[in-house]
């Protein structure tokens, strides 16, 4: 069977019958075990997977199936399955089965979707690189002695090494659109609040966002109009109308674009990736579209400002996992105090261990307000900031990554240096406005570049137009 790149090519071999649901699900199933080496699952659905392509090939004999008839997704172990695992690549949650499925994903199986198995991540969405997973590490299949970049490494390489249509990750300070970078594909953040995040195993909540990950616009748009929209089980998700995405990709106008001077003149950016954002700018420019440089001069408090509000989350919120309800419990303990503190050491990993006591600290009462309350405040200043900026501009433009993808271990024994390949991410986390990476060109070493589109609030359908527009000036 051909490889299919887009959901547009599955869907003209469905319709003129030179395929079946079981045999596109059984193509991918090839390509899992073929290349399972990159570690990009956890599971596999291989007998529900296939039932469900049963099920679909028949309503689309009876002309009853819906619009995602045929496509294979991946989903990152995060988010729940209604009697699936989940336990985000944590052994804290080890042998933890779903009592309910994520919206998101029920909104996709819905329309028919094919759910094949759950993805490996960081531990608990923690990290850059995926090399902090119980599961171990995802290998990048365009240099397996390189990370895919994390947190949902899983997600970026399934759709990479064509295991999958499209795939869902979760975006906290940039873990959909870094692996997008570092794997060549396209990853998107929605405005926080677009897509529901009940079901979704919480990091830090005013962060996490569900993204997708696929090899084209139109795919990506196509599956964020059905997960997107209010939920009841949800209240922080927003109750503003979800338009057509994928229907609305034609891009006719002459945009206003803002790069930041601050991250073109960074000394952390890699001299290719510099190079091939300024070549994209220089092709705007050249197409009629106004291009301005403008300073952004909060950028060197966002990450200081991002890590201590989302490890104070994370403390809060990963505080439920004791070894009493759900999960692992120690076998060494000796009394209460004892089966608390040695579940908790033994369960999590050192990065999430360390982001705990980060966020405990920061919370304590003697420090609270010199971080915690300070940041808030600075959130809001580089929130209001940004915001503004795309009043007077339509798109953001920047590196998605200071660097492309790094070897396993580079950072691994330098926190801060592992922190630092958030440093251009992290900007729309904070403020909450939709970001997406697209592919742009590869470095010297052939590695994967990308290039980060941002917009205002709650207009994914420009920027998907934008990006839409972008892939096809750059290609």
């Amino acid at each position: 069977m051909e490889k299919f790149i887009s959901f547009d090519e599955i869907k003209k071999s469905l319709e003129k019958k030179e395929i079946d649901c079981r045999a596109i699900v059984q193509y991918y199933l090839n390509n899992i075990q073929t290349k399972a080496h990159l570690n990009a699952f956890v599971e596999v659905y291989e007998h529900s997977a296939l039932a469900q392509a049963d099920l679909i090939d028949q309503k689309l004999a009876n002309g009853n199936a819906g619009k995602l008839a045929g496509m294979v997704i991946g989903i990152k172990d995060v988010l729940c399955y209604v009697s699936h695992e989940a336990n985000a690549s944590s052994k804290i949650l080890k042998g933890f089965k779903s009592q309910f499925t994520t919206t998101a994903i029920q909104r996709l199986l819905d329309e028919d979707a094919i759910i094949i198995g759950r993805l490996n991540c960081d531990e608990f969405g923690m990290g850059s690189s995926n090399e902090n997973s119980t599961h171990g590490k995802v290998l990048n299949a365009a240099d397996e002695s390189r990370v895919p970049g994390g947190s949902s490494g899983g997600s970026a390489v399934a759709v990479q090494a064509n295991l999958c249509t499209t795939s869902l990750g979760t975006d906290t300070g940039g873990s959909v659109r870094q692996p997008a970078a570092f794997t060549g594909v396209i990853g998107m953040k929605p405005t926080y609040s677009r897509v529901s995040r009940w079901g979704l195993i919480a990091y830090a909540s005013s962060f996490d966002c569900i993204g997708i990950f696929s090899h084209t616009v139109k795919d990506n748009a196509l599956v964020m109009e059905i997960m997107a929209g209010h939920d009841e089980y949800d209240s922080t998700s927003s109750r503003k109308s979800v338009l057509p995405y994928s229907q609305l990709l034609h891009f006719d106008k002459k945009a206003k674009v803002a790069y930041l001077k601050e991250t073109i003149e960074s000394t952390a950016l890699q001299p290719e990736i510099k190079a091939n954002t300024l070549a994209v700018l220089e092709k705007l420019k050249t197409e009629g579209h106004a291009v301005e440089e403008i300073s952004f001069p909060l950028l060197d408090f966002i990450l200081p400002t991002y890590y201590i509000l989302t490890t104070a989350e994370a403390s809060s919120n990963l505080s439920r996992f004791d070894g009493v309800k759900y999960g692992y419990r120690t076998p060494n303990a000796h009394n209460l105090e004892s089966m608390y503190k040695l579940t908790r050491s033994e369960g999590f990993g050192e990065e999430v261990k360390r982001r705990i006591m980060l966020g405990t600290f920061v919370l304590s009462a003697s420090y609270y307000d010199a971080y915690f309350t300070k940041a808030q405040k600075v959130r809001r200043l580089i929130k209001d900031f940004t915001e503004n900026l795309l009043n007077d501009f339509d798109y953001i433009i920047m590196p998605t990554t200071p660097s492309t993808a790094f070897k396993f271990g580079e950072h691994s024994g330098d926190p801060v240096a592992m922190y630092l390949e958030d440093l251009f991410t992290v900007q729309a986390s904070v403020s909450g406005v939709p970001a997406i990476s697209l592919p742009n060109g590869k470095d010297k070493q052939g590695m994967p570049i990308g290039l980060q589109v941002i917009c205002n609030s709650f207009k994914e359908a420009e920027l998907y137009a934008f990006s839409n527009y972008l892939t096809e000036l750059t290609t």
